[in-house]
């Protein structure tokens, strides 16, 4: 169901934002996201002189590369479009990602590494939905590897509403841990 009809208004911005998730050959898993941001009306630039409508006034890229263990064994970041000259210079900061594994309190290490000047504040949220792709992508292998340990609760358990403990997708996929008890 689509949003209401809204109230007489003007569009002025646009953030897209794309990821993608890969399976590679050599057995590693690519994630990349994209994001661009666009305006609907001409804007000067100091440094790319005036940006007609359309035309991006960010377009970023990031690519992790991941192990099964969702550990960064490689890290990609480069900028096609920035609204400064120095903002791609920040991209080899984003090696201190290697060696970090995508697990809860991602954002958290993430921001430790790269906050603030450190890093590149669109770059930053790129990797909050990398981090949700990663799992996304890799859910088939995830879930077969988490069926295996029973005994384990699956990593999604009370992570948002719907996998909430205490509720009806729980108690139908996860019956042992339905109410958050182990039987």
């Amino acid at each position: 169901m689509p949003l209401s009809d809204p109230t007489a208004r003007e569009h002025i911005h646009t953030r897209s934002i794309e990821c993608r998730g890969f399976q590679r050959a050599d057995g590693l898993w690519d994630i990349e996201a994209h994001m661009t941001d666009t305006k609907t009306y001409a804007i000067a630039n100091d440094w790319r002189g005036e940006l007609a409508p359309g035309v991006p006034l960010h377009d970023m890229w990031v690519r992790l590369t991941v192990d099964d263990a969702l550990e960064v064994q490689a890290v990609e970041v480069t900028s096609d479009a920035t609204p400064f000259r120095m903002c791609a210079d920040i991209a080899p900061a984003f090696q201190a990602l290697k060696g970090l594994r995508i697990r809860p309190g991602w954002n958290k290490m993430v921001r430790s590494r790269l906050g603030g000047v450190r890093g590149c504040t669109h770059l930053v949220e790129l990797l909050g939905p990398i981090a949700t792709v990663a799992f996304q992508t890799m859910y088939p292998k995830l879930r077969r590897e988490r069926d295996k340990r029973p005994e384990r609760p699956p990593p999604q358990l009370d992570t948002c509403h719907a996998w909430a403990s205490d509720s009806e997708v729980v108690a139908r996929y996860y019956p042992q841990w339905h109410g958050g008890k182990k039987d």
